[in-house]
């Protein structure tokens, strides 16, 4: 049997004790004995994401805030009704301040920058569904960004290797994360960034080389741009534009043209495992994004009702696509609620653009 295999009988059991007011103080300079469901939920989360501490001070404060986490994992698993799933994670010994640093972008606002459509979109239906991961070839695999704060460059990678497949008929190409970490004007990517440098710095290159010859290595130090001019490029760029704060006409742009990336507010991520997040103004700020992805698609899910006088309910959302390795979320991905500007979804909106708009395109349902 895996070493994680009893993590959700365990954790279950916690929390149905934290449910009958069971838990009590878990801060670490109390003087009574941890509950032993807690403490082999933390040993296991230790053992699948190699976690060590330096000293038992350390881990006793690690267990505080991991029991911490998911109490507040609980909190918003009620509060979504079933919608959403909520509790451990890559991140669950991390404060909601070190989280934050973790994936936090640089400062800095957006060039200025027209809102656009483009002239083939106007009078194009929006389909009720799209999923851009089931046409084969289009979305490169789930990176994972490690400790370097490159979602801008992972995000604006996935953009244009989306927009080379539909171009092309799905012939796939997977360009280098590390020459835009390393080649653009911020210098060291790894402190953070935005997407449009991504593509000025692609522009500026005339160009991306793949993954193959340029990898990524996620190095929080500085390092010297490799990307010499005889390497072959394998994907470029005309320019990139701003679509319009209007989620219709997001929708419409991504059934007809193709994947783009949005810059949102991650705060609800951290204790997020699968369903759709339905975020409020007050726990999940939309004037405040600190964190890029690629938006694959979008769709609707059926939602039972709370009680049997309650009908059932559908939940618009939206397919984003992470940089936190296949196992955050739903293998890489996850889902928010579509239609109220969640997360600050429509803030930044930007794709870049390989050619003059394609002939519409047909989105898998």
């Amino acid at each position: 049997m895996s070493p994680t295999a009893p993590f959700s009988w365990l954790l279950m059991l916690w929390v149905a004790g934290l449910a009958q007011g069971k838990r009590g103080s878990f801060r670490s300079q109390d003087s009574g004995p941890q509950p032993l469901e807690l403490k082999e939920v933390f040993r296991l989360f230790q053992i699948q994401y190699n976690r060590t501490y330096s000293d038992p001070a350390e881990y006793a404060r690690r267990l505080d805030i991991f029991a911490h986490n998911l109490a507040q994992a609980q909190r918003l698993q009620e509060q979504h009704e079933g919608a959403a799933q909520f509790g451990v994670t890559p991140f669950s010994d991390l404060t909601e301040e070190e989280f934050g640093q973790l994936h936090q972008r640089a400062a800095g606002g957006a060039p200025n920058m027209s809102r656009k459509v483009w002239s083939q979109e106007r009078g194009q239906s929006t389909p009720a569904s799209c999923d851009w991961r089931k046409k084969l070839g289009v979305l490169s695999p789930i990176r994972n960004q490690g400790n370097c704060k490159c979602c801008w460059a992972v995000a604006a990678a996935g953009n244009i290797e989306a927009l080379w497949a539909i171009k092309y008929d799905s012939k796939s190409v997977e360009v280098s994360v590390q020459e835009l970490v390393d080649c653009g004007r911020c210098g060291n990517g790894c402190t953070g960034g935005w997407v449009w440098e991504a593509f000025i710095t692609t522009l500026n290159n005339s160009g991306l080389v793949s993954e193959e010859n340029y990898p990524f290595k996620g190095n929080y130090k500085p390092q010297r741009c490799q990307a010499k001019r005889s390497k072959e490029k394998v994907a470029w760029i005309q320019d990139f534009i701003m679509l319009p704060e209007d989620e219709n006409a997001i929708a419409r742009h991504v059934a007809t043209q193709g994947p783009i990336t949005v810059t949102i507010n991650m705060q609800l991520l951290q204790h997020y495992k699968s369903g759709v997040i339905k975020a409020t103004d007050t726990n999940c700020d939309p004037r405040y994004v600190d964190h890029s992805v690629l938006l694959v698609g979008f769709g609707k899910k059926q939602v039972a009702a709370s009680s049997p006088r309650r009908p059932t309910r559908a939940t618009p959302y939206w397919i984003l696509k992470n940089s936190w390795g296949a196992d955050w979320g739903e293998q890489g991905y996850f889902r928010l609620q579509r239609g109220k500007n969640s997360c600050g979804i429509t803030k930044y909106p930007i794709t870049a653009r390989v050619d003059k708009p394609v002939k519409p395109v047909s989105c898998p349902p």
